[in-house]
């Protein structure tokens, strides 16, 4: 049984998820949450390792698309035209509302779908209630507000939860 607070896999950052690891796994469009995953929120573009990380996911075949409840787009918009990528604005998340837009305009189900993100509440919910593979990261740029202190020392038991699962998967 799932437990739609618990993460199916933990990375400490985007580039660990790896288009082999997603290969083996059946999945061709892998969304993306964008501030705290690929960057920090205060860095305006994609630098080199995030250019070469999309790259290798192309050349995999596999398909990257932004996933991002960004109020304003046009953030989201300069980082995806740089990147080559598309992207789903205003998914409101953890409403499955923008994973089904993202999967339509990819030709993809579900199960060749996975979602990378660092909030439970949002990203990881979201995928579960979607159906689609959910991948967590640690924030990149680290919690930097009280309620975001407040708010990653609250996920941890759930992410301790992952990590036992995985290790005991992995037996």
């Amino acid at each position: 049984m799932r437990i739609l607070m618990v993460p199916d896999r933990l990375f400490q950052r985007y580039d660990e998820v790896t288009p082999s690891f997603l290969r083996e796994r059946g999945i061709r469009l892998l969304l993306s949450d964008l501030d705290f995953t690929l960057a920090p929120k205060c860095v305006p573009e994609p630098d080199a390792d995030i250019f070469s990380w999309i790259e290798g996911m192309k050349a995999a075949g596999i398909e990257v698309m932004i996933l991002s409840n960004n109020r304003r787009s046009a953030r989201v918009e300069r980082f995806c035209g740089k990147l080559g990528i598309t992207y789903v604005g205003h998914a409101g998340k953890p409403s499955t509302r923008g994973f089904t837009q993202a999967m339509a305009k990819a030709g993809v189900g579900a199960d060749e779908t996975a979602m990378l993100g660092d909030k439970l509440l949002t990203d990881v919910l979201g995928a579960q209630l979607s159906g689609v593979t959910a991948l967590m990261v640690e924030p990149l740029g680290g919690a930097v507000t009280p309620w975001q202190k407040v708010l990653h020392a609250m996920q941890a038991p759930f992410k301790a939860l992952c990590r036992r699962k995985t290790h005991f998967s992995a037996d």
